[in-house]
């Protein structure tokens, strides 16, 4: 069974940056696709962003260009790193794991495990 647990939320300046962290255990690390999402408070839960097994990177439109996702296949752990955060990025974020296919998907449903989530909150 696949476990994940994110970390390095918390609290920081518009304009600051934070990255957080989400160590894989449970299958080999290396076999899934790595997703991150976010839920800001009172609305939907949206993809922020993924990086595929062959480490090719896709990222939402809003975060484009500020944050990076990578992996440590060696470590087990995805990192989202956030650079030039706004308030508007405020949220619980979530990495999510699939095993098929190797493509990154914005599609919530397709992603098989999740974590519990860290809360970031950038104030203004």
């Amino acid at each position: 069974q696949v476990q994940l647990v994110e970390s390095g939320g918390g609290l920081v300046e518009a304009g600051g940056s934070l990255r957080l962290s989400c160590a894989f255990s449970g299958r080999t690390f290396s076999s899934y696709i790595m997703g991150w999402f976010r839920q800001p408070p009172g609305k939907e839960r949206e993809f922020v962003g993924g990086i595929s097994r062959g480490g090719r990177m896709y990222y939402a439109d809003s975060v484009l260009g500020r944050f990076t996702i990578s992996r440590d296949n060696a470590k087990n752990t995805v990192y989202l790193q956030m650079t030039s955060l706004k308030a508007e990025d405020t949220a619980v974020y979530y990495c999510a794991a699939k095993r098929f296919v190797d493509v990154v998907s914005p599609n919530a449903n397709q992603y098989e495990y999740w974590g519990q989530g860290t809360p970031v909150t950038v104030s203004s």
